[in-house]
């Protein structure tokens, strides 16, 4: 049985990146807090687009996909879904909903992790829903040819019950010892759940909606407003390195944390300072859409498409920004790349 234990992270003793990084994020996150009450249509505006881009990139990961059309209709509710996929889809809807709005009362507690994968797999009408796996599985990785090999061994079956009630005992000590910072504690607890593995399926997407949940109650947010699961897909590579690394003698309680810990904050790191970035061309309520949409184009370092000033500029409609960028090719500030929904804009 692996032995759950965080004391280590009683020490205090960080890297100078990590300790660097976790400085920012409380930084940026009383900027943000701050930032709601002036902006509270923007942010709700910003939370309805996180929603759809957080239900499309943690079913992406694991490679349940449908188009962005689809994806729109089920999160919002428009349309019932139509195949298995998008019932997947449309289950992970539901259980982030439920997170979104429960997750004060919500704890990381056996009854709780259950009824969250019930939620999750309700949709499916899996008989597993809601139950810890019957049957060992491994975690199995594909290589560039094709060829298959087993990554992990995961706890077995007749072990996840009592390994999980560990997670949860070990979790509820560290987050009681005020010594321990609970932004480094969560990425050690979600490493342990994935390595225990206790799904028969939706282990992945579990781990996210409980990384959301741990952020949530320790007051980070920022999850809500810019998709931290499009975070983890557009680093993926570097989520499952870091997770390949921190995982390695975990049965032997010789694993070593820290790669993980550096993925999972630099993640959360990654949404605070998109956060930011979309209110940076904001400024003040007195600057027009007109100012704030070539701002956002201008201020750029890479060519921008129309839909990544929408995500910016949740609250200008696209008439606008497509009149702006019309303006701005016309006049020469700006030149149009490429074509059809691979159109970019370029200083």
């Amino acid at each position: 049985m692996h032995y759950y234990d965080y004391s280590f992270l009683e020490n205090g003793m960080l890297p100078a990146r990590l300790l660097n990084i976790t400085s920012d994020i409380y930084s940026l996150r009383v900027m943000a807090s701050g930032r709601k009450e002036n902006f509270i249509d923007v942010f709700t505006k910003l939370a309805e687009i996180a929603k759809v881009q957080s239900v499309k990139n943690s079913n992406e990961i694991e490679g349940i996909i449908t188009t962005d059309e689809r994806i729109n209709e089920i999160v919002n509710g428009n349309s019932a879904p139509l195949n298995h996929n998008e019932q997947e889809i449309a289950g992970y809807r539901d259980a982030l909903a439920e997170v979104h709005k429960e997750y004060l009362n919500m704890d990381f507690c056996e009854n709780d992790i259950l009824r969250l994968h019930a939620i999750m797999m309700d949709m499916v009408g899996y008989s597993f829903g809601g139950k810890y796996k019957d049957v060992d599985n491994d975690i199995i990785e594909e290589d560039n040819y094709g060829r298959r090999r087993v990554r992990f061994h995961p706890v077995s079956a007749a072990d996840t019950k009592d390994e999980m009630e560990q997670l949860i005992l070990a979790y509820r000590e560290a987050r009681d010892n005020v010594n321990i910072n609970q932004l480094l504690l969560i990425p050690c607890v979600i490493l342990d759940f994935l390595c225990i593995h206790p799904f028969k399926d939706g282990n992945g997407r579990m781990s996210r909606l409980l990384s959301l949940l741990l952020l949530y109650r320790n007051g980070f947010d920022a999850g809500k407003y810019i998709s931290f699961e499009e975070q983890i897909n557009l680093r993926k590579g570097n989520y499952y390195e870091a997770l390949k690394m921190s995982s390695e003698g975990w049965h032997e309680n010789e694993n070593d944390y820290s790669a993980f810990i550096m993925e999972f904050i630099t993640t959360l790191y990654m949404c605070y300072k998109e956060l930011d970035k979309r209110f940076a061309v904001i400024g003040s309520r007195k600057v027009t859409k007109h100012a704030r949409v070539e701002a956002t184009i201008l201020n750029s370092l890479t060519p921008i498409s129309k839909s990544d000033i929408t995500k910016i500029l949740p609250d200008v409609s696209p008439t606008t920004i497509e009149a702006v960028l019309g303006q701005m090719v016309k006049d020469g500030s700006v030149r149009k790349i490429g074509s059809g929904r691979n159109t970019r804009y370029v200083r």
